[in-house]
């Protein structure tokens, strides 16, 4: 088990930033990808942003740009930048775990309990 912590969310003005953290307590794999998914309300969960152990990221087209997702490795600790933030960005955001690479939604092995971002007009 690898136990996803995060903190972060919340209430944001469009145009503001937010960023979001997830630490991966008692992680003893080496080569992993760590990431953000999102579900809004009647919406699939999707990838937001991914980055893996070795630091190559990806990133939803949506968020390109505007977001930005860094690690930092000996605390096993992902961050989510979020800039120039969208109503459409409003959601619950879950970390993602993957022992191994290509972290999509079918090949995650731990999640976190989620956090609520929500961005207003």
């Amino acid at each position: 088990q690898v136990p996803l912590v995060e903190s972060g969310g919340g209430l944001v003005q469009a145009g503001g930033s937010l960023r979001l953290s997830c630490a991966a307590s008692g992680n003893r794999f080496t080569i992993n990808t760590m990431g953000w998914f999102r579900q809004a309300p009647g919406k699939q969960r999707e990838l937001v942003a991914a980055i893996t152990s070795d630091g190559n990221t990806d990133y939803a087209d949506s968020v390109k740009g505007r977001f930005t997702i860094s690690r930092d490795g000996p605390k096993n600790t992902v961050y989510l930048q979020m800039n120039n933030v969208k109503p459409e960005d409003t959601a619950v955001y879950h970390c993602a775990f993957r022992r191994g690479f290509n972290l999509v939604l079918s090949t995650v092995d731990y999640w976190g309990q989620g956090t609520q971002v929500t961005v207003s007009s």
